[in-house]
């Protein structure tokens, strides 16, 4: 599983034009859901997620949690995010779960934050989506989990 996880001041979702999900201050959260993931990665990347300290104290120091922050999620799914570029001119997709694998994860990793108390807006799973966000420092992470990188 790789999940970006961008501090935003403000983050949305259309689909068709429709606005499907949006947040304020926050973090927006793209998914990738790769062929051997499972329940134990989606609790992984939840403890992540709400444990990390990247959020601003009073200071300007990167102390404070997700919950201390008082952050929204904005969790989007990203099959594009498993994808290889290493050989050849187009990507390959071999890592990326099928659909009826990968959506389930995704919702699971909603349903935890949501049980972490966070208000979780979403995307729309398998559809052409346009995000927008406005970037808050810009503070940007790539996670991988497990936490070492597979080949």
């Amino acid at each position: 599983m790789r999940l970006i996880l961008q501090r935003v001041s403000s983050a949305e979702v259309r689909v068709e034009g429709a606005v499907v999900g949006r947040i304020g201050p926050g973090a927006l959260v793209l998914v990738g859901v790769e062929r051997n993931d499972g329940s134990q990665e989606v609790a992984a990347a939840t403890k992540k997620l709400v444990e990390l300290r990247f959020f601003e104290d009073d200071a300007g120091r990167m102390n404070l949690d997700s919950k201390a922050a008082g952050a929204e999620f904005l969790i989007v799914s990203q099959f594009t995010l498993a994808a290889s570029v290493s050989k050849g001119r187009r990507p390959s997709f071999s890592r990326a779960a099928p659909s009826d694998v990968a959506e389930p994860l995704v919702e699971e990793l909603i349903i935890n934050l949501r049980r972490h108390g966070f208000e979780v807006a979403t995307g729309r799973f398998g559809a052409k989506m346009e995000v927008a966000l406005i970037n808050d420092g810009p503070v940007t992470f790539v996670i991988d989990i497990p936490f070492e990188r597979r080949s």
